[in-house]
């Protein structure tokens, strides 16, 4: 069976009524047989059908024990975070998403816990920068913006040797392209605003682990904290999904087609592509994933900040958001 079907076909009918797309259960409120027992859902805060299926759907994708969905990709993060401890620390990726390095440095760090910045891209880096302290390694791969490739299963035996949690953003990749939790990663968090969802009409975010007892450590945070995805867009994301398969051949073809353009352009100094032939870790990438992604970075050669807001001010087929 391919990929596609498979996807497809991991998307459950409703049991009850036979209904091919899933119900969106818009309630905050179930009742009960007796106090203490119901159907498996008493508050939508702690459980809901809707957002079950998508956590069930997601950690399918990513080959996981546990999918926990939350308001948005952030709020994904900072219930990964919740499992250190003060005078925890974190080895980050350098090239990191600017709200998780927000949230890491402006939150987290006036709480006790420190996070030491390195290139990913090589492994050495990430060995190096490992203390007794440290508790987490975070990697993003492909990386925002510059698309840095990481060898996640590298890292991952360096994870274990120092038993540390090792955690993988994978939003740029999605779990289509790339399976960390396959490779030896922990735990694998999406920003579902993205590819999952894939039609800019929500914010959601979503974690993986592959360990049970570790989601369930998750899972807890997210009903403590509340920062949950709402039935709504729980089935957005589903609807996404649906297409994701196809979206991201579609996205991977044209991208590559678009660097190859773009490296050969006069203006151009570099394109930041893993799927180049001359991206640094190139191979890697190859190794680990399935495609490229279509996401793509580049410099010019008049490096000036008025030459770049020419570039992005006067596209004709992309949108300035």
């Amino acid at each position: 069976m391919s990929t596609a079907t498979q996807l497809i076909h991991s998307i459950p009918t409703d049991p009850q009524t036979g209904a091919i797309s899933v119900p969106i259960y818009q309630t905050s409120t179930f009742v009960q047989e007796a106090p203490g027992v119901n159907k498996g859902y008493d508050y939508s805060r702690t459980n809901n059908p809707t957002r079950e299926t998508l956590e069930k759907l997601i950690a399918t994708l990513e080959d996981g024990a546990t999918g926990i969905a939350f308001s948005s990709g952030l709020a994904a993060i900072d219930a990964i975070i919740k499992l250190l401890n003060a005078g925890d620390e974190i080895v980050a990726v350098d090239d990191i998403y600017g709200g998780a390095y927000r949230l890491f440095t402006a939150v987290y760090e006036n709480f006790g816990i420190k996070v030491h910045y390195v290139d990913t891209s090589n492994t050495e880096n990430v060995l190096i920068a490992i203390s007794p302290k440290t508790k987490l390694i975070w990697v993003e791969t492909p990386t925002n913006p510059t698309l840095k490739i990481a060898d996640i299963e590298a890292i991952a035996q360096i994870a274990k040797a120092k038993n540390c949690l090792f955690c993988v953003d994978n939003t740029f990749a999605s779990p289509i392209l790339q399976q960390p939790l396959n490779l030896g990663a922990d735990i694998v968090v999406h920003s579902a605003t993205k590819y999952l969802g894939g039609h800019s009409d929500l914010i959601a975010g979503v974690v993986v682990t592959k360990d049970k007892a570790l989601g369930a450590q998750i899972k807890f945070f997210q009903n403590a904290c509340g920062a949950i995805l709402a039935p709504f867009d729980s089935w957005l994301v589903i609807r996404g999904i649906e297409t994701l398969y196809l979206r991201m051949k579609q996205h991977c073809s044209s991208a590559l087609q678009i660097a190859q353009y773009l490296e050969l352009h006069p203006l151009i100094e570099k394109v930041y592509y893993p799927g180049l032939s001359s991206h640094q870790n190139h191979s890697i990438a190859k190794k680990q994933s399935t495609g490229f992604g279509g996401i793509i970075s580049f410099s010019l050669k008049q490096d000036t900040q008025d030459a770049a807001l020419a570039i992005v001010t006067q596209t004709k087929l992309f949108k300035l958001a």
